[in-house]
């Protein structure tokens, strides 16, 4: 089963966009909910906001534990910030996971008048994936072990580390399936092989 962290922001579209593709998911709000899924999709929203009700909702603890043992995760916009090992711009109180070996800075892209789209070249993709970048945050250093998977001039906008998938944009506010595809074959790909008897 998918998740998809439903604190705060576009988690409906997510939800949506996995449907699409057959994949059925729950909304995560609770350690309950987090406990009853294998996957989970982390959306954009307001960053502090999300780190706050993390903290308020007993989440931010078991799903540490969680991120720190593997477990598969997209997360988009401020879920990027999230997982990101160092934010800059952040508030004094906004914890990350730090499980994302890089440095975001907050709205780094300029506030909401500064949201903007433009097409991307994704690593992989047979044509251009259409960016939608609202308060983004931008991607200032990578660690050795993250591959870069998408540009916007020279800056990284789409990262991914073992199980781990992050984008600076919206890929759920666009119709375009190939960025959830993508995780969809990451699940795939880290779920445990189970032994023959």
């Amino acid at each position: 089963m998918y998740g998809v962290l439903a604190l705060q922001g576009a988690f409906a579209a997510h939800r949506r966009r996995l449907a699409e593709l057959g994949i059925s998911s729950r909304e995560v709000r609770t350690p309950a909910d987090l406990a009853a899924v294998e996957a989970l999709v982390m959306p954009g929203g307001e960053s502090t906001t999300m780190s706050n009700l993390l903290g308020s909702s007993g989440l931010f603890d078991p799903l540490a534990e969680r991120l720190a043992a593997g477990m598969p995760t997209f997360g988009t916009c401020a879920g990027m910030i999230l997982l990101a090992d160092k934010v800059l711009d952040g508030r004094a109180d906004q914890r990350s996971f730090g499980v994302l070996d890089v440095t975001v800075r907050r709205n780094g892209w300029g506030r909401q008048l500064d949201s903007f789209e433009t097409e991307l070249d994704v690593t992989g993709f047979d044509g251009p994936f259409h960016g939608v970048f609202i308060r983004a945050p931008r991607v200032e250093a990578v660690g050795p072990d993250v591959d870069v998977l998408a540009f916007h001039g020279d800056d990284p906008v789409l990262v991914a580390q073992g199980a781990l998938l992050a984008a600076a944009f919206h890929p759920e506010l666009t119709p375009d399936p190939r960025l959830h595809e993508r995780f969809v074959e990451l699940v795939g790909s880290a779920a445990p092989e189970t032994e023959e008897v």
